[in-house]
This record gives C-alpha cells, sequence and structure tokens, in this order.
C-alpha cells in the first residue's frame, strides 16, 4: 500500500489520540476528582456544578472559533493553539487557590476541547475517508475510550498521590502539551487536505445520484443528498433543529452524569469506587457503541441509530436516578453510555448525509453551539441538589427531556432541498 493510502489512517489514529487524551482528562474526570476538590476547599454543590457548567458552555459557546481558525489559517494552527490553552486551563486547575481560578481552568479548558477534538477532527476525516460512518465510528470509539480510562485514571493518580488532586491536573498539563504538539506536527498541509475533499466528494455524490435514480429505496436505506446545503438552508428546516435537539439533549444527560453521578450514588449509599466503576463503564458502552454504529452506519440509516439513542438514554436517565442496586446502576451505565455514544455519532453522519460536506465545517460548529445551554445541566443538577436535598429530580427532569426528542426523532424524514 502507498503512503498516501496509509495517511488517512494515520490521521483517524492522530485526532483519536487527541479525543482520547481530552475526554479523559475533562469531562470523565472532572467528576471523580470535583468531590475531594469540594471537600478541600469547601465550596457548595452550586459552585463546583458551576465550574463543570462553564467547562461545556465555553466547549459549546466557542464552537464558532474552530472554523475560523481552520478557514483562515489551517487545521494545524488550530490545534496547537488549542494545545496552548488546554495546557493553561489545567495549570489553573492544579494552581486552584479559590473558586474563580478553578471557574477559569474550566473554561480554558472548555475553549481548548473545541480547538482540538471534534470540529477539526470531523472536518478532517469527512475530507479524507469516503466511507464517513466508518472513520467516525472508529475515531469516536477510540477517542471516546478516555470516557472509559479517565475516571480510573484520576483514582489511580490521587491514590498515588495520597489522596491529592493538584498532582493530576499537573500530570494532565504535561501530557497535554507533549501530545498535542507531536499531533499538531503529523497534521498535512492545506492544499493536500483540498485535493483529497474534492477527490472523496466527486466519489459520494456519485454514489448518491446513483442511489436516487434507483426506482425505490428500501424502509432502511442510507439517504444521502446529493446538493451542498448552506449554513442558511439546512437552518431552515425542521430535520436541522431536531438534529440539535438530539445533540442538546446528550451532552446535557452526559455532562451532567460525569459531573454528578459519582456524588448522587455516593449520597445513595453505594462506594465511591463502585460509583466511578460505573461511570467507567457508561464510558465502556459509549465507545462500544460508537464501534457498532460505525460499522452499520454506512449500511442502515443513521436516523434509527438515533432514535435507539435517545430511547435507551431516557431510560438510563431514570435509573440513574433511583439507583441503589446493581441492577439499576448497570442499567443507568448501559443506557446512558449507550445513549451518549451512539446520539453524536448519529448526528454527526446525519449533518454530513442530510446536507453534504461542503458546508459542514459551519453546520457543525453551529450545532455544537448548543453546549453552551446543555452546560447548564451541572449547574441545575448543583442548585436542585441545595434545595431538594437530592440530585434524583435532575436525572428524572433530563430522562422525560429525551422522551420528547425520541417522539421528534422518530417521525423525522430526509429534508428536500
Amino acid at each position: 500500500m502507498r503512503v498516501s493510502e496509509w495517511r488517512p489512517w494515520g490521521l483517524l489514529g492522530v485526532f483519536s489520540l487527541l479525543l482520547f487524551l481530552i475526554s479523559a482528562a475533562t469531562f470523565s474526570s472532572l467528576g471523580v476528582v470535583l468531590p475531594a476538590m469540594v471537600a478541600d476547599q469547601q465550596w457548595s454543590w452550586a459552585q463546583a456544578g458551576l465550574g463543570f457548567t462553564l467547562l461545556g458552555a465555553f466547549c459549546g459557546g466557542s464552537a464558532w472559533l474552530p472554523p475560523l481558525i481552520i478557514r483562515r489559517f489551517g487545521v494545524r494552527a488550530a490545534l496547537l493553539l488549542g494545545t496552548g490553552v488546554m495546557a493553561a486551563g489545567f495549570i489553573c486547575l492544579y494552581l486552584t487557590p479559590g473558586v474563580w481560578i478553578y471557574f477559569l481552568g474550566t473554561a480554558l479548558c472548555g475553549v481548548a476541547y473545541q480547538l482540538m477534538a471534534l470540529i477539526p477532527g470531523t472536518h478532517v476525516l469527512a475530507a479524507v475517508f469516503q466511507k464517513r460512518a466508518m472513520a467516525f465510528g472508529l475515531y469516536f470509539t477510540l477517542g471516546g475510550l478516555g470516557g472509559v480510562a479517565g475516571p480510573w485514571m484520576a483514582i489511580g493518580v490521587m491514590e498515588a498521590a495520597g489522596g491529592a488532586w493538584r498532582p493530576f491536573w499537573a500530570l494532565q498539563a504535561v501530557a497535554a502539551l507533549t501530545i498535542g504538539v507531536i499531533c499538531s506536527l503529523l497534521i498535512p498541509d492545506t492544499a493536500w487536505l483540498k485535493d483529497s475533499s474534492e477527490r472523496i466528494d466527486r466519489a459520494v455524490k456519485a454514489e448518491a445520484e446513483a442511489a436516487a435514480a434507483a426506482p425505490r429505496l428500501a424502509p432502511l436505506a442510507v439517504y444521502r443528498t446529493v446538493h451542498d446545503w448552506t449554513l442558511r438552508q439546512a437552518m431552515a428546516t425542521p430535520q436541522f433543529y431536531v438534529l440539535v435537539l438530539a445533540y442538546f439533549i446528550h451532552l446535557l444527560s452526559g455532562v451532567t452524569v460525569s459531573s454528578l453521578s459519582v456524588a448522587h450514588l455516593s449520597e445513595r449509599g453505594v462506594g465511591a469506587g463502585v460509583a466511578a466503576g460505573m461511570l467507567s463503564l457508561e464510558g465502556l458502552m459509549a465507545t462500544v457503541a460508537r464501534l457498532g454504529g460505525g460499522v452499520i452506519g454506512d449500511r442502515i440509516d443513521p436516523k434509527w441509530l438515533l432514535v435507539f439513542a435517545i430511547g435507551v438514554l431516557g431510560v438510563g436517565s431514570m435509573a440513574l436516578s433511583v439507583a441503589d442496586t446493581y441492577l439499576l446502576m448497570v442499567i443507568y451505565a448501559v443506557g446512558t453510555g449507550i445513549g451518549f455514544g451512539l446520539t453524536a455519532l448519529a448526528v454527526t453522519i446525519l449533518l454530513l448525509n442530510y446536507f453534504g460536506r461542503q458546508n459542514n465545517l459551519e453546520i457543525f460548529s453551529t450545532v455544537c453551539l448548543v453546549g453552551a445551554l446543555s452546560a447548564l445541566g451541572p449547574l441545575i443538577g448543583g442548585y436542585m441538589r441545595d434545595g431538594l436535598g437530592s440530585f434524583a429530580p435532575t436525572f428524572q427532569l433530563f430522562g422525560v427531556a429525551a422522551a420528547l426528542v425520541f417522539v421528534a426523532a422518530l417521525f423525522m424524514r430526509p429534508p428536500q432541498h
């Protein structure tokens, strides 16, 4: 196999490694380290939840930044900037003399997450792979293993440090700088990516036109548009907003589970190790779901993957709200894990299938902006815990919201240009 044929797989490995690192070091591990930080700094859970909310809010609210940098300066520039910002965020978390530096650290990590993760990753992989569901499935799977490793990594470092939480953030700062710089240097130049994207686009459109010319599509056949929709055209369709809502509820539930599930289960009499293990199991199920979705996403319309994912996400949220036995905890971990992992994959593929690749960078980044609102989950959960004495109503509320999105996705049809 020629070097040019290996290059797409090398890029898949680069972006998967980056996603693994930042997933393990941010959302999946902060919820494990947070109880120790709260106890040490004497914060309320509303303050602690606000920090997690800022992580998600700046992650979603900065979604406009990667397309701007990528279009003007290239993917490598976005990754290098993200590396510096991520390291600065971890240093703030390491220092944390008070709650405001904690807030600053989580905000910086949120901005860096967008610069290093999904937006540049999906942009490059869509330009080098024709079988995009397979490529995205592997990307989300390999990168999502960080959600499995993160809780155990945090526990291991804290145990080795005698229960101290600061060394964990120092270690993440060093890892972010090292891996971020190495991966940035492996990104090809803009001209190579442009040539590859034009060749892949021609192949994908030819396949879509052949499918459109068929006399009748099978009920589960994969729909792919033959047009390149603009952002404005996409935003004029109801399908766009169904996908936005699906992305919103998966982030709302995922961020809240990551930040508050360990504390919630601990209050219900579950050991901290078991609670962290369930969070790790959730990450494992998300990984398995992404891998399975990537395998079949080019054969079965991703709409049905989305319907299934949102349904089990709602079931998992409800189970978590009352979990105090292993059965309920497994239902929560499996449901929210599959729902979180598969929803992100299905929405990413559907945006490409419905609206084309040409303007996907702007369309996908606009969908990612909802992360700014979904990040309110931990803050809502913290206030409800302080006011009602339990995290359970929060997870029940999000379970009902998932059920409403499930109905909307069930009746969704491909948009007409």
